[in-house]
């Protein structure tokens, strides 16, 4: 099962496939709702049909607002969750040369939730 919300201005694009384990996130994301636009990609890691013993997220986001990150917060605890339960769990985290902040956002996150992310910086705009 595969999954793809295009990106928009405020959104950014989530692509899924449920089989291989493999969750996207890039663009911007400050859409009007998060916990709306996030409850497709939440509900998918929730479902039983994720039953995939690896998965692999790539969050290449350029910027997000607060209550995005609630909600980035709330996937990764879930994929903690995850990890806790056997699913091996590798998140590639995507910034932008010099962009200190963005960095220091997935830092953030992973002293919080402990998944080890990968962290990648690129020279691109937008990957």
């Amino acid at each position: 099962m595969r999954y793809v919300k295009q990106a928009t201005r405020n959104t950014p694009e989530i692509a899924i496939n449920l089989i291989k384990g493999e969750i996207e996130l890039r663009g911007r994301s400050s859409p009007e709702n998060s916990q709306k636009f996030y409850a497709p990609l939440l509900r998918a890691l929730q479902s039983d049909k994720m039953n995939a013993t690896h998965v692999n997220v790539d969050v290449c986001l350029e910027y997000f607002n607060t209550s995005s990150s609630k909600c980035l917060y709330d996937i990764f605890r879930q994929l903690k969750r995850m990890k806790k339960c056997g699913t091996a769990i590798n998140v590639n985290w995507y910034y932008e040369a010099h962009d200190e902040d963005m960095l220091e956002a997935g830092e953030d996150y992973d002293d919080i939730v402990q998944l080890d992310f990968k962290f990648i910086e690129h020279q691109n705009e937008y990957l």
